[in-house]
């Protein structure tokens, strides 16, 4: 079956693209990405663009891009949307990989808008110990960076932190430890199946909407 994965640069999705990479029946062709055009972001998580474009580069696959506004209507999301899922059918694409975990209402959302493209949601992490998922992603090799904390769950020296052992050991009682309810989301910069790891550099860190605290990382030249 061939497919792409649903990345949005971020540990969760990353993870997802590694069961799919080892799973005998399914071929992934590439990196699918929703940017806020005016920032030339990932949305949500708040990525470069060209951080993303170094993530295809040593993963080796072309990144199918969803360009939107910011403050998107949803039903311009929907419509963005669509229209790649659409292009990726007939390219012979078969199904979306996602990195969902235990949030019932968006795999439905997700599992909605493929069927419109006559697609399949494939879910590799889904329902899964996220304390056991977070160390073994760190055990196998994974890096990865808080690019974005929710300031009503975490507060600002959460931000721009290494995704660790230490990380998960500190995390107060009540956030999930890979963050499903959208407390931190991160940047990987290292996975057993990246060519090389990227280098990055945290920067300004710097509150959005009165609520979310983001970290700036800008991407680094590999040196010769």
């Amino acid at each position: 079956m061939n497919v792409v994965v649903s990345w949005s640069g971020g540990k969760d999705s990353a993870w997802a693209f590694y069961r799919g990479w080892h799973h005998p029946k399914l071929t992934i062709r590439g990196l699918l990405t929703t940017v806020t055009e005016n920032y030339q972001r990932i949305s949500i998580h708040g990525i470069r663009r060209e951080i993303l474009l170094a993530q295809a580069e040593v993963v080796g696959l072309p990144v199918f891009e969803v360009f939107i506004p910011p403050d998107c209507p949803n039903t311009l999301y929907e419509e963005r949307v669509h229209a790649v899922l659409t292009e990726l059918a007939r390219s012979g694409i078969e199904a979306v990989i996602f990195g969902d975990i235990f949030l019932e209402d968006v795999r439905a959302y997700r599992e909605q808008l493929l069927a419109r493209a006559g697609l399949k949601g494939l879910f590799p992490i889904w329902g899964e110990d996220t304390h056991k998922l977070a160390l073994e992603m760190i055990t196998c090799g994974l890096q990865a960076w808080t690019t974005c904390v929710d300031g009503q769950r975490l507060d600002a020296a959460w931000v721009g932190r290494e995704f660790s052992y230490e990380f998960i050991d500190s995390l107060p009682p009540d956030i999930d430890p890979c963050g499903e309810n959208g407390e931190f989301h991160t940047l990987v910069t290292n996975t057993p199946y990246f060519k090389h790891a990227l280098s990055v550099k945290p920067g300004e860190i710097v509150l959005r909407d009165r609520r979310f605290w983001y970290c700036d990382f800008t991407l680094e030249p590999v040196p010769q």
